[in-house]
C-alpha cells in the first residue's frame, strides 16, 4: 500500500532539455562550457541534432578572447523570415518527389 503524503513524483530532464532551458534564458555557452555544466560528451553534434531534429534556431557566433584565440558560443535566437521560408520551401518540394 502506497502513502500518498509521502509519494513524490521525479520528472528526469535530459541533458539536452537542460541546455535547451538555458540557451532560452539568454545564455551564451562555448562547447567547453556546455561539456562541463551538462556532461554532454559532443557539445557540437548536440548543437547540430537540437537544430534539425528539435528545430531550435540555434547561432554560432565566433569571437576572439582576451588570448587571441577563436570561441564559438551558442546562442538560440529567431530565425530571419528568409530560412523559414526557404525551410518552407524544402518541405513543399520533399513532399512532390
Amino acid at each position: 500500500m502506497t502513502n500518498a503524503k509521502n509519494a513524490t513524483a521525479t520528472v528526469v530532464v535530459s541533458k539536452s532539455e537542460k541546455l535547451v532551458t538555458a540557451l532560452q534564458a539568454g545564455e551564451e555557452l562555448t562547447a567547453k562550457q556546455i561539456a562541463a555544466r551538462f556532461g554532454i560528451g559532443n557539445p557540437t553534434a548536440t548543437i547540430s541534432d537540437l537544430r534539425l531534429r528539435g528545430g531550435f534556431a540555434i547561432y554560432a557566433n565566433a569571437k576572439n578572447n582576451s588570448k587571441g584565440v577563436s570561441v564559438t558560443r551558442y546562442r538560440i535566437g529567431a530565425p530571419a523570415r528568409a530560412v523559414v521560408a526557404a525551410g518552407y520551401r524544402a518541405m513543399a518540394a520533399a513532399n512532390k518527389a
